[in-house]
């Protein structure tokens, strides 16, 4: 028997990342960090752990329950993303199948995603099914790169406005390209992929809206939400799928047609499609391309997101590159197989933790299950109507938008506002692709610019002072003292270029202290190369002090050495060597 698991949505999930110890799985404890991430999958470290008998059947009940979850729901983002159902369900199994067994996590459930709606609808519009097939392929192999040269960790690097912007955005585009079906609208022809030419052709079909599937929609969605209220433990998506498919017979018998999976798309098989190459020709390959990365870059995002998830309400610690190899083997499998995009899946991921899943085998298990359920119930399958298919991913849609966090940033930053903002509005009215491009840089450049900010000079000259020094350099006016605070980096060159050279004008000795530098990169070395080859020009003795190895390279490779500068080790030597210098008779 089925352990009835309540489902999360995104919002919950993400909400119980800060509280990692609160849902551990059973058989989860707190890993280890590793110094150097092991390229080994999961699925190896269970068996080489101990597997055994008890944990079988905790997997056992937890990949029931996640194909219970993922059956619906694979069907319906195949659906939406302007493909048959059964793409879904073959993602669903092959990918999820191969993720499971290579990945890092040892709890990813990998499956077709939401966020992935609208790139695979926009690569059937541009290539058809084949160039699709072909883009997932390409992408696929650009993961296997990315993990295997171990840059999973640049992920975690995207700011979380975007995040929030582009998951809300495409959330947008999911619901209002679910109001088709949902009212039974009939186009004069091809559903418009933009937003506004979409509205517009909706509105001249506003005449033909379906009685039938509006019952339908409503129907299902409200046994969606009481089953969520009332009945959490229950699985509310399959039971809606179910039930629609009953009320789609009796309305056929009343005389009211709706559109179905068996009328739009003849059914589902029930074995998975013979294995297939796309067509590699370079032409095809070069036209792909830009959708093939922006599958790439999403469904990394997505997949290390959820495997950060996973992470936190287990105490456990995934391996990102071997993810990433997972996510690349998944993705060619799924493209030869005939399948769409497969990325690791957030509100699945979490069911299966909640369903007491302990290791990669409950993944393996739910697309066993989901394959088992093809082959058995593939002719059920066409009395489902479209329109319970269009409110499973309203509801989805509405879980998927990050309104809270989309608010609460509005509320408490300027900067982040227009990096969310700039992301929603280009994913929604432009491109997926350009709306994270646009957010990542915008969130780059204010981080730039707050680091730039908090570089600091804290200058000294003559009886004045205001940081402590050592006698040898208080109350001399030839001598100035310059102390830099913060990463010294191209975006504070130019000021902390512009600060040296004032202090600089009139003293014969200059001491830079560069105790409070951690880091410095070549074009602030070039600039300050720069300043201090003038000053010495004139004369002076410029002595930098406290230098940090790494520091000292950094700027040794931008001849920032011996006879232009003098390094000592200490503030206190610094003001020794400028003493001498200044009064050589004294010293001899």
């Amino acid at each position: 028997m089925v352990t009835a698991i309540p489902i999360p949505n995104r919002q919950e999930i993400l909400k119980h990342m800060t509280t990692s110890a609160k849902a551990q799985s059973p058989m989860s404890s707190p890993e280890p960090v590793a110094q150097h991430e092991r390229m080994e999958p999961k699925f190896v470290s269970v068996l080489r752990e101990g597997y055994n008998l008890g944990r079988f059947k905790l997997d056992l009940v937890a990949g029931i329950t996640v194909a219970m979850v993922a059956l619906p729901l694979s069907m319906a983002i195949a659906k939406a993303s302007g493909t048959t159902p059964d793409r879904g369900l073959f993602t669903a199994v092959v990918g999820g199948f191969l993720i499971s067994l290579l990945g890092g996590s040892r709890f990813q459930i990998g499956g077709p995603a939401g966020a992935f709606i609208v790139l695979v609808s926009v690569t059937i519009e541009r290539h058809g099914i084949d160039g699709l097939m072909l883009a997932v392929l390409l992408s696929g192999v650009m993961m296997l790169a990315l993990g295997f040269l171990r840059l999973g960790a640049i992920i975690k690097y995207i700011p979380h406005p975007v995040t929030v912007g582009f998951t809300s955005g495409i959330a947008v585009i999911i619901f209002c390209s679910q109001l088709v079906d949902l009212f039974g609208l009939q186009l004069a022809g091809r559903e418009p992929g933009a937003l506004i030419p979409k509205f517009v052709a909706m509105a001249a079909a506003l005449g033909t809206v379906n009685p039938a599937a509006v019952l339908v929609s409503a129907l299902s969605i409200g046994l969606i939400l009481w089953c969520r209220r009332y009945r959490p433990h229950w699985p509310g998506l399959l039971i809606t799928i179910v039930a629609s498919g009953f009320i789609a017979v009796v309305l056929s018998k009343l005389g009211l047609n709706i559109d179905t999976i068996g009328s739009k798309f003849g059914g589902i098989p029930n074995l998975l499609p013979a294995p297939h190459i796309p067509d590699l020709a370079l032409d095809k390959v070069m036209a792909v391309m830009p959708d093939a990365v922006a599958f790439t870059l999403l469904g990394s995002i997505e997949s290390l997101l959820s495997a950060v998830v996973a992470d936190s309400m287990t105490g456990r610690r995934h391996r990102s590159n071997m993810e990433l190899v997972a996510q690349g083997v998944g993705n060619i499998g799924s493209a030869l197989f005939g399948g769409i995009c497969v990325t690791g899946t957030i509100a699945r991921t979490a069911t299966n933790v909640r369903a007491g899943g302990t290791s990669p085998v409950s993944g393996m298990i739910h697309a066993v299950v989901l394959l088992g359920l093809m082959m058995v119930a593939a002719p059920l399958a066409s009395y489902i109507p479209l329109a319970a298919l269009a409110a499973v991913l309203a509801v989805v849609s509405w879980n998927m938008a990050e309104k809270k966090e989309f608010a609460a940033i509005l509320r408490h930053s300027r900067e982040d506002s227009l990096v969310v903002l700039s992301t929603f509005g280009l994913t929604v009215f432009r491109d997926l692709t350009e709306g994270i491009l646009v957010g990542v840089v915008l969130g780059s450049l204010f981080f730039i610019r707050k680091m730039a900010h908090l570089m600091a000079v804290e200058a000294n000259h003559g009886p004045q002072h205001e940081v402590d020094l050592p006698q040898s350099l208080q109350g001399d006016d030839r001598i100035a003292y310059a102390r830099l605070t913060g990463s010294f980096f191209f975006g504070s060159a130019a000021d902390v270029s512009s600060v040296l050279e004032q202090i600089g004008i009139r003293p014969q000795v200059l001491v830079i202290d560069f105790s409070a530098v951690p880091f410095c990169d070549g074009s602030a070395a070039h600039a300050l190369h720069a300043v201090i080859e003038r000053l010495h020009s004139n004369g002076m003795l410029i002595i930098l002090s406290s230098l940090r190895d790494d520091v000292a390279a950094v700027l040794a490779t931008h001849q920032i050495e011996a006879p232009l500068v003098e390094r000592v080790e200490t503030v206190e030597q610094a003001g020794r060597l400028a003493q001498n210098h200044l009064n050589p008779a004294v010293a001899g």
